[in-house]
């Protein structure tokens, strides 16, 4: 197969595998906590003895955009949003996790959970848990949660011990090799709102429009190919 080709496939499936991650971003515009994704590109240069040089296109990273996302004001004494850097940490069948989605509710046991039955922990990696006859509950930009007055816990806010580690899980959960607490330059806690996803939808489909040509110009240049080496085939064959 001729080098030009090879180049184009490897392009094709970078192109390919970005529209699955401004889609997916596209598809979270609504979800809490949501953190978007860029795909990174690098070039993988290979040269055999005595030919030229080939550079291919490498798509398999992803970045993870955690910059702020629009605040948005409930009035539940249990949504939680972070303000600056940080992660809740919450208890899945899988392990710990980090998220920014903050919509938690007590269960009977008092615990507080996310809507997919995840708890809630607390600075100390403990469940976070509310008496069962509680009325009034605040919690302060500390993370300190009080009911009826007295402090009931501090929920913690954490973050990866080596950024590098992060991995997106499904919708606003992401793992990571190891977790440890925010140090004091970490965000502070706000009671009664709810973090919106970080996307920005008119950016997210120009650059769909953007990926889509780049894709079926590429298409275009296997086409044209295709075509040159079948009357290639063709002339020599006679």
């Amino acid at each position: 197969m001729d080098n030009a080709v090879y180049t184009a496939l490897t392009r094709q499936s970078g192109l390919m595998h970005e529209m699955q991650v401004v889609a997916h971003n596209i598809a979270n515009l609504s979800t809490t906590g949501f953190r978007r994704e860029g795909v990174v590109f690098a070039e993988h240069v290979h040269r055999l003895d005595g030919a030229p040089s080939l550079s291919m296109a490498h798509a398999s990273a992803r970045h993870i955009d955690l910059s702020q996302g629009d605040m948005q004001a409930t009035g539940n004494p249990f949504d939680l949003a972070i303000l600056g850097e940080g992660f809740f940490l919450v208890e899945t069948p899988q392990g710990e996790r980090l998220t920014r989605a903050g919509h938690f509710t007590p269960n009977e046991a008092g615990e507080l959970m996310s809507p997919a039955g995840h708890r809630l922990l607390d600075a100390g990696g403990a469940p976070v848990q509310m008496p069962p006859d509680a009325r009034d509950v605040a919690v302060a930009a500390d993370g300190t949660l009080s009911a009826d007055g007295g402090p009931v816990a501090r929920i913690g806010l954490w973050h990866p011990a080596d950024p590098l580690s992060l991995r997106r899980e499904a919708g606003a959960l992401f793992a990571a090799d190891a977790m440890e607490p925010a140090g004091e330059d970490a965000g502070t806690i706000l009671q009664g709102r709810l973090e919106a996803a970080n996307v920005a939808p008119v950016a997210e489909i120009a650059r769909m429009i953007e990926v889509q040509r780049a894709y079926e110009a590429g298409q275009a240049l296997l086409d044209r190919e295709d075509e040159r080496i079948r009357n290639v085939i063709q002339t020599l064959g006679r």
